[in-house]
């Protein structure tokens, strides 16, 4: 599966809290070369991930973490959770870059930020790559559990994705149960997959499609109910579950779509923010990407905070009650879900800015 590509961001009717700070880190000996963005901490120290992807320029790879980062803030508050918001990238390809020694360098630059900012997972980093990582920093969530971390967060992005869908179902039709339903899952990595094998034990049809050979062979192998595709953006289904590159929602591809709702983990879907408008103005419920994917950040959550493994699932699950909340004030309001969405999160950053306490995930 190919990394998520630099979209525009979805936010825009709220003015914007500015980044806090942005760090450009090189290492000539290792040859690492990477950007730690913090957009905002005042719900907690700033959580967010570690991309790793070959980016054609340093601008690029600035656009992306800016833009990251700034999802991250909103992802976090929506959720409930007490983190802020940051994201970093490491320039390079990970195929050919890749080392022990750099990764332990990374490290070091994020130990220097003294804890305001705390990395995760994400596109080319493992658990594993986390451990080494862990080396340079106490500041560092999803190692391996024999590190003594919660492991690959992909699993539980997955189940809170799942859990936004069973809420959008209930907002589109009247019932969570997606038994019957179709689905079309763009993107089979860790966490396309994962979700592929969720919706099939909840009864759906799914038809999913990814651009790896060895990703469709193992669906093709462990779930062979799954019909593979070419494409499944304007596939004739009730769902459309992107979980694979940002921005594929465009004024060119939304009026291909023939889902009634789209929901996915994927981050930056739409390609500009009037794009969500041309989706309701065709009647399609779209469930802002932000909220649909925080099971993974609520697991690095609840991991910073030592709330018990086992508790996780349960907190992840809450992702459909915000879902929920999130559908419900903007059909009140008469407005889109994303705004509904910037709204919420709006609204308990400000609160904790007023010293007031947000809702917060339970300990």
């Amino acid at each position: 599966m190919s990394a998520p590509q630099p979209s525009a961001p979805v936010l825009g009717r709220f003015p914007d809290f500015p980044h806090e700070q942005v760090t450009f880190c090189q290492d000539p000996e290792t040859g690492l070369r990477a950007i730690i963005a913090i957009h905002d901490s005042t719900l907690g120290p700033a959580v967010g991930g570690t991309r790793f992807h070959p980016y054609a320029t340093e601008a690029e790879a600035l656009t992306d973490v800016l833009r990251l980062s700034r999802g991250m803030t909103y992802k976090n508050a929506v959720a409930g959770l007490p983190c802020g918001g940051a994201k970093a990238v490491i320039i390079g390809d990970p195929d050919t870059i890749k080392s022990e020694a750099l990764l332990e360098t990374y490290g070091r630059f994020v130990q220097s930020l003294g804890g305001r900012y705390v990395t995760a997972g994400d596109v080319g980093i493992s658990a594993a790559d986390l451990d080494v990582i862990g080396r340079g920093t106490d500041h560092v969530l999803g190692r391996t559990t024999s590190a003594g971390g919660y492991g690959d967060s992909g699993p539980m992005t997955a189940y809170g994705a799942f859990h936004a869908l069973r809420a959008a179902a209930a907002a589109r039709w009247g019932t969570a149960d997606l038994a019957g339903r179709t689905v079309g899952v763009e993107g089979l990595g860790k966490v396309g997959y994962e979700l592929v094998r969720l919706l099939v034990e909840a009864g759906a049809t799914v038809t999913a499609a990814d651009i790896s050979a060895p990703a469709r062979e193992r669906v093709r192998r462990e779930l062979p109910a799954v019909l593979l595709a070419e494409r499944v953006i304007d596939a004739p289904v009730d769902i459309y579950a992107p979980c694979a590159l940002g921005a594929t929602l465009t004024s060119d591809s939304i009026p291909t779509i023939r889902a009634a709702v789209i929901c996915g983990a994927a981050n930056n879907q739409l390609a500009t923010p009037d794009v969500e408008e041309q989706l309701a103005e065709r009647g399609i419920l779209w469930v802002p990407d932000f909220v649909a994917s925080a099971g993974g950040v609520t697991t690095g959550c609840a991991e910073y905070r030592r709330i018990p493994l086992e508790e996780v699932p349960g907190q992840v699950e809450r992702i459909f009650d915000t879902t929920t909340e999130v559908l419900d004030l903007a059909r009140r309001q008469g407005i889109l879900p994303g705004a509904a969405a910037e709204d919420l999160a709006h609204t308990r950053i400000q609160q904790a800015r007023a010293g007031l306490k947000p809702g917060y995930l339970p300990r």
